[in-house]
């Protein structure tokens, strides 16, 4: 087969939707971002990445702490419009009902299914954007979306972002079981 180059403007690769929260003048501010991921096991860290020019930055560095909510389907014009709107001149709170867990600074979203409360620390400059790490303090969920005790992706039903053609997209069925199917090719 044949590969044909793409170029590396639209770059193709399913990224899930979340909605990073912070208190930035004294409210809940919560913003959607594609671009971020686990970067350490344990203790266990995420990274987020935010352009430089976002209302949410200066609520993370300022209160050392951040939320990463991971919304569903359900959510979907509430997920567009937090991406594409300002807290510097809407109150995209008032979407949302917002609650605090163990360090009282970092908002979480009701409404979305699962819950990351994190404690910053490390921020990465790069040209455009800045690298926020956090570690995870704790996770929350709704029972609905639990199964055997853990987070269901079937049952949360997250949503993820492809950049070339601008669309969201939702996740289907699981189909095999993770570090066991490869098994198969041990010899």
């Amino acid at each position: 087969m044949k590969k044909t180059e793409t170029g590396i403007d639209a770059i193709s690769y399913p990224m899930p939707c979340s909605l990073v929260g912070a208190n930035v003048d004294g409210k809940p501010n919560y913003l959607t971002v594609a671009f971020f991921s686990m970067v350490n096991v344990k203790p266990p860290f995420i990274a987020v990445s935010l352009g430089k020019v976002h209302y949410t930055n200066p609520g993370i560095k300022g209160n050392g702490t951040f939320s990463v909510n991971i919304p569903s389907k359900e959510m979907i014009e509430a997920i567009d419009y937090c991406g594409i709107v300002s807290g510097k001149k809407y109150d995209k709170s008032s979407l949302f009902g917002t609650f605090y867990g163990k360090l009282k600074t970092a908002p979480m979203i009701e409404e979305c299914p699962y819950n990351l409360e994190c404690k910053l620390v490390q921020t990465v400059e790069l040209p455009v954007d800045e690298i926020f790490i956090g570690e995870i303090v704790a996770a929350y969920s709704d029972e609905r979306y639990l199964t055997n005790g853990a987070p269901d992706l079937g049952k949360m039903d997250p949503v993820f972002l492809s950049m070339p053609d601008r669309t969201y997209w939702s996740i289907g069925n699981n189909f095999a079981k993770a570090w066991e199917v490869g098994k198969k090719l041990l010899k």
